[in-house]
């Protein structure tokens, strides 16, 4: 049963989902007696922990009971009192726990409750705890932004027509369900050509809450009269210009130097000054030399492709991966723990790139 009930602190896990970040996923369940007695989940970024929230939920019946948790309990003090602590004092009898908290600064909550004398079970659905939390893990253990790539092509893999095209070449449900991505991440990215070209305001268009929006402008060339810079909120600027125009010097408009690799910006240097802002989740739209940079630099976690049921072709015609390609198929790179599903006329594919 224990695996059971793990599922269920999953499932609770990933209602925290664009709420919590850069904090994990966690959801918490309390059994006694083979019955739920209490459950909660990390709701929202500096709010109880999923355990505290269950305790609450279950009351004085906690005692006795286990603890369902899919991440190690917090053993620190940051901006709630360990978690450790509180399963402690409602006098659980034993914890099943998913997977062990790579974080150095929070780490150490089996042994606290093991010295407590509470009885400690761990790897229990480790994998599916790992895969809900791949952005967290990115974050502590790589030290920049989990990035998840959005595309939008024909079958054939085209982005735009031979003019240059491109309104729309998804349906709007598929739109909706970009524009739903949009406020369950903590930044969107985009390079400064699809803003010149397309004028987008890169918002979740009333789904939820709006991201961070991040445009790539080695030579700022955006214009100040753009959509993206009239909403509310923060834009950050990534250039290679050492001193913004004074026109672009205002609070909502951040402006980040960074130094040029061949010639563009330094992804691997843009992910980290992102990540010492506190974006754990980047969803990069493109264009498609955006989306080539990061794929080649091996910085793209996921990938979300729709393909429209059209044939655009057109021997020069954009797709949104280009480059020089790889010249051996086993070279060619590979989509894991891959997804397939329609979304009104269109086809969605996911999976795991890094």
């Amino acid at each position: 049963m224990d695996a059971y009930w793990m599922l269920q602190a999953l499932k609770l896990a990933r209602r925290g989902l664009g709420r919590v970040s850069p904090n994990p996923m966690v959801g918490c369940v309390l059994v006694k007696k083979g019955k739920k007695i209490g459950e909660g989940y990390h709701s929202f970024f500096g709010g109880p922990h999923a355990e505290v929230a269950a305790l609450k939920n279950a009351g004085t019946a906690a005692r006795g009971s286990t603890a369902y948790v899919n991440l190690e309990p917090c053993n620190h003090w940051g901006k709630t009192p360990p978690c450790t602590q509180s399963l402690i004092r409602s006098g659980i009898r034993r914890a099943v726990i998913a997977m062990r908290d790579p974080n150095p600064i929070a780490k150490g909550g089996i042994p606290t409750l093991l010295s407590s004398g509470i009885q400690v079970r761990t790897g229990i659905l480790e994998l599916e705890a790992r895969q809900l939390n791949r952005p967290y893990l990115t974050n502590i253990l790589q030290k920049r932004p989990y990035v998840i790539l959005k595309a939008a092509s024909s079958l054939d893999g085209k982005i735009s027509t031979a003019s240059g095209k491109s309104k729309w070449i998804t349906s709007a449900k598929a739109r909706a369900a970009g524009h739903k991505w949009r406020s369950e991440v903590d930044a969107i990215l985009v390079g400064i050509n699809t803003i010149i070209k397309d004028d987008p305001s890169l918002t979740s268009h009333g789904q939820g809450r709006d991201p961070i929006r991040v445009i790539l402008d080695t030579h700022f060339k955006i214009s100040s009269h753009a959509k993206v810079l009239k909403n509310t909120g923060t834009t950050v600027i990534a250039t290679a210009l050492k001193l913004a125009p004074p026109r672009f010097r205002k609070e909502e408009v951040h402006v980040l130097h960074v130094p040029r690799k061949n010639g563009e910006l330094d992804l691997r240097q843009v992910l980290k000054e992102l990540a010492r802002m506190g974006i754990g989740t980047l969803l990069v739209e493109g264009g498609a030399s955006v989306h080539t940079s990061f794929l080649q630099e091996d910085l793209a976690d996921e990938a979300r492709i729709f393909l429209a049921p059209k044939l655009i072709g057109g021997e020069k015609t954009k797709t949104f991966f280009e480059g020089s390609g790889a010249q051996q198929l086993d070279k060619a790179l590979h989509l894991k723990n891959m997804e397939v599903k329609t979304i009104g006329p269109d086809i969605l594919v996911c999976g795991h790139l890094n």
